[in-house]
């Protein structure tokens, strides 16, 4: 069975897809939902093959939805949208497909079935995230784990990322969140023009650097806005300098 999830913040185009896609034999739906953070919640959750975005959502778009995916976990996207203009984007995000509102059951059913052609291929998932990331900047909103539910906060916040085995600790503030995330790949998502890697297991947003001083062997200590301090190792400082115009 292909599982799939569904994100409308339209009740009617909801319950036409979801009766369509009940209605084909190899077609489960797990999850229903009205928005953007519910929508990245219900991939969390359910980890549907397929999830068919509306592209236009409250709170978060179905573009900024897959940009916040991790490549590995990520399901295939079919974008669904009633603007010619975000359907061309759709397609040239190398999404599965995209439904342009209104579309006939036809059309749907040609939309499933370049999802069972794609469920394998090698980059089908990649290549949508990374151009969903590239559409939706500046990126300036980055969901993050509270409890059981996601929220959205200001990647302006954020003061410096930390990599733990195969999550990232996000810092901001006197908050700590726990994302399933490698550092490269937040790195990548949040984009270059804020954030900047001091060590191989950290990077620092370039506006919390406040002060540097000089270590032994060409190491650098940073002082952050918090106060917090970190070791920068030799091999990154001319990046870092570099951005912050020294």
């Amino acid at each position: 069975m292909i599982r799939a999830l569904i994100a409308d913040d339209e009740a009617p185009a909801r319950e036409k897809l979801s009766r369509w896609l009940g209605g084909i034999d190899d077609i489960e739906v797990v999850a229903q939902c009205t928005d953007g953070i519910a929508a990245a919640e219900a991939i969390e959750q359910h980890r549907p093959d397929v999830a068919f975005l509306d592209i236009q959502m409250p709170a978060l778009s179905g573009l900024e939805v897959a940009a916040q995916l991790e490549e590995a976990n990520a399901p295939l996207v079919v974008f669904v949208t009633a603007f010619d203009e975000h359907a061309i984007k759709a397609f040239d995000l190398s999404a599965v497909d995209y439904l342009l509102k209104p579309y006939d059951k036809d059309r749907l059913l040609r939309a499933v079935a370049r999802v069972r052609e794609r469920m394998d291929a090698t980059g089908a998932k990649a290549s949508a995230i990374a151009v969903a990331r590239a559409q939706a900047q500046p990126n300036d909103r980055l969901l993050v784990p509270m409890g059981e539910k996601l929220q959205l906060i200001d990647t302006a916040t954020i003061d410096w990322l930390e990599a733990d085995d195969n999550y990232v600790r996000v810092h901001a503030g006197n908050r700590d969140y726990l994302l399933r995330r490698t550092l490269q790949d937040l790195l990548t998502q949040l984009g270059t023009n804020r954030f900047v890697r001091v060590h191989k297991s950290a990077a620092v947003s370039i506006a919390a650097v406040q002060s540097l001083a000089p270590l032994f062997k060409g190491d650098y200590e940073l002082t952050l806005r918090t106060g917090h301090t970190l070791r920068m190792s030799r091999r990154f400082k001319d990046e870092l300098f570099a951005r912050m115009g020294r």
